[in-house]
């Protein structure tokens, strides 16, 4: 029996550092390492399951060609040979017929691992192909919020909430996908800190937290600026700290805050004037609160003003200046690392960009040259890109050449013209940086290979080599990718060697300080971005009557995970959650098949009926394939516009109505 330390690479804020007992080249158990601060020696549910990821009998064995329509899942095996030699020809002929613009290629977040996910875009990069400008469907808007407050800088440090006196978890589902910073939490409550939950559902946190405010969707920025009139109402708030660490106070305080007085900033969020009062009067009486920012708030038509608000309050009380105290969406901004060794070994400075959220326009629209060729990893834009319908159009065009690299055969493989078996994170080495926490580690192969799968790191060194690339990164081993990666590193990063990270477990780049500012004045902007505010949202016409909330599933977050049969039956059949009133009203029964419905189009769904959300929204928990619902995706009814700040998918400004089946 064998123990190795490795990374969980699952697209979540944790990047927890595992143990995993191997017997005679077989993974028996995973579980947290207790060496790990953050991980405190426990995984999550999920992913203690991940060998049954690993072992799934609908894992890929060899490669597959396309035998029937695409979209059908028609397939027959070929050899890795076959495989390779026909993407190699098809891509030198796209050059030949219309320039490397004519190839789109890219790989995102299912695995988090810095050389099987950047490389892979690496070899995009140097061929000059199409790009794909990734994470505008996850958090290109927030990131873009943030940085306009703070500075492209991380957030608190995890750790550090548990000092706090206040904890505020706003619009972040913490056991779906944080949950080890729940830990922290419990042991800041040990101590008499309270905890307030905001949020749109009665989250698990919610039930368990001192205080629960059910706010409405897209109305955060509201709540924010009212604490903030309450605050200068009452002279609470720390002008010494706004007079040195920010800027742009005096004009949010003159134009904006003396119309978001109680009574008006309650009419908005649907709180109570007594709730308004009391929360500003909490937060202002606490000396270290800690706000936990979810990525979910900024995925509305005003999304970024939403949370550009929110991350500006501890700056209102200068809890951004203790330790224990501030505000956490990420912290990946703060790992100085020479990401571009791996990312832009050559290649052109700029070529054509295609946001990933409009990933199926392009693939439609896309002219001067259309895109004729494209490849996709460690994603699944035809189950999770809003205007799912627009993107599987896309994707059956019968001239798209298209290789999807894929653990499984997804909903996207199906359309596919070659599908390769990919890897799991357990079967590829690989480093780390945490978006959440302030570790990284370099992760260990626990186990060879399953069948014919390959890595995306191995797939690339063998494409680039094919393709007649010759930068050095494509025959470096990964050890070497590291050195490079850490030459140049900068901050607090450029002190670790990156000889010895194979073999030292999990690392801090974390201090004991206050927050820090990256913004041009080098201080807290309350202003730089435009004057914060709210808006209703326009796509609120009431032709549909309800808003959609998409949430993380507690054992299904996203497809990567429906591999696991377990975990598929712990979160149960993709279902439509409904305030009671809101059922009673269409006669509509738990555990009946229902419609959910818009101008795009029509799903079927399981209703269940509860309490735990507010009248007027519909709640659809968890990213889930096609073939495990009554029919469709939720994504199906979400539209392909944008985000005021980043240019991020609207997920939540989606309106529709439910009716029976």
């Amino acid at each position: 029996m064998q123990t190795i330390r490795t990374v969980c690479a699952h697209d979540c804020p944790d990047m927890c550092s595992l143990l995993v007992q191997v017997d005679r080249g077989r993974v028996v158990r995973i579980q947290g390492d207790p060496d790990h601060p953050l991980t405190a020696g426990f995984a999550c549910g999920k992913v203690n399951r991940d060998m049954e990821l690993v072992y799934s009998p609908q894992r890929l064995a060899t490669p597959l060609r396309r035998t029937g329509p695409k979209g059908s899942g028609s397939f027959a095996p070929i050899s890795w040979e076959e495989a390779l030699d026909e993407i190699v020809a098809r891509w030198k002929a796209t050059i030949a017929e219309h320039g490397p613009m004519g190839i789109l290629g890219y790989a995102y977040s299912a695995h988090q691992g810095l050389m099987n996910r950047g490389l892979l875009n690496g070899l995009f990069h140097a061929l000059g192909t199409s790009r794909l400008w990734g994470g505008t469907v996850c958090d290109s808007c927030a990131e873009a919020a943030w940085d306009s407050v703070v500075g492209p800088i991380g957030g608190a440090d995890p750790e550090s909430a548990a000092e706090a006196d206040l904890l505020i978890c706003w619009g972040s589902d913490l056991h779906a996908t944080n949950v080890h910073l729940w830990t922290k939490f419990e042991q800041a409550r040990a101590k008499g800190a309270k905890l307030i939950v905001i949020d749109p559902r009665r989250t698990r946190a919610a039930k368990s937290a001192d205080w629960y405010l059910p706010i409405r969707i897209g109305t955060d920025s509201a709540l924010a600026l009212g604490a903030m009139h309450i605050m200068v109402r009452d002279g609470k708030t720390d002008e010494a700290y706004i007079a040195a660490q920010t800027t742009g106070f005096d004009r949010v305080k003159a134009e904006v805050l003396p119309r978001f007085t109680p009574a008006y900033t309650a009419e908005i969020t649907g709180l109570s004037v007594a709730d308004v009062e009391n929360f500003a009067a909490m937060y202002a009486a606490a000396k270290k609160s800690f706000i936990r920012i979810g990525f979910g708030m900024s995925r509305f038509t005003h999304g970024g003003n939403n949370l550009r608000t929110v991350a500006m309050l501890p700056g209102v009380t200068g809890a951004y200046g203790r330790y224990g105290g501030g505000a956490l969406l990420a912290t990946a901004a703060s790992f100085d690392l020479n990401y571009n060794a791996v990312r832009k070994p050559s290649g052109p400075d700029s070529t054509r960009t295609v946001n990933h959220l409009k990933l199926g326009d392009a693939l439609l629209n896309a002219s001067d040259p259309p895109i004729q060729a494209l490849f996709i990893a460690a994603n699944n834009p035809a189950v999770t890109n809003p205007d799912t319908a627009k993107m599987r159009r896309a994707l059956a065009r019968e001239d798209l050449f298209t290789v999807v690299h894929d653990p499984f055969l997804s909903d996207t493989a199906k359309y596919a013209d070659i599908v390769l078996p990919a890897t799991t994170y357990l079967e590829t080495e690989d480093f780390y940086r945490s978006y959440g926490t302030y570790y990284m580690q370099y992760g260990n192969k626990a186990i060879e290979p399953q069948g014919q799968a390959r890595s995306n790191f191995w797939l690339t060194q063998e494409l680039a080599r094919r393709m007649g690339l010759t930068d050095p990164v494509f025959s470096m081993t990964q050890p070497d990718i590291l050195k490079e990666m850490f030459r140049g590193a900068k901050g607090a990063a450029a002190a670790f060697d990156p000889a010895q990270l194979p073999g030292q477990g999990p690392v801090s780049i974390g201090h004991k300080g206050g927050q820090a500012f990256r913004t041009a004045s080098g201080k807290l902007e309350f202003a730089a971005g435009g004057l914060p505010d709210w808006q209703p949202d326009p796509a609120d016409t009431k032709q549909f009557p309800l808003q959609l909330l998409t949430t993380p599933g507690y054992f299904q977050s996203h497809t990567a995970f429906s591999g696991v049969a377990f975990l598929r039956e712990r979160e149960g059949v993709p279902c439509a959650v409904l305030h009671p009133d809101d059922a009673a009203e269409r006669g509509l029964q738990h555990g009946q098949k229902v419609r959910l419905h818009n101008e795009r189009g029509s799903i079927g769904l399981i209703l269940h009926v509860a309490a735990d959300i507010q009248p007027g929204v519909v709640l659809v928990p968890g990213q889930r394939p096609d073939g495990e619902a009554v029919e469709g995706t939720v994504n199906m009814l979400c539209a392909d516009t944008y985000t005021d700040m980043g240019e991020g998918a609207t997920y939540q400004s989606t309106w529709l109505d439910v009716a029976a089946w």
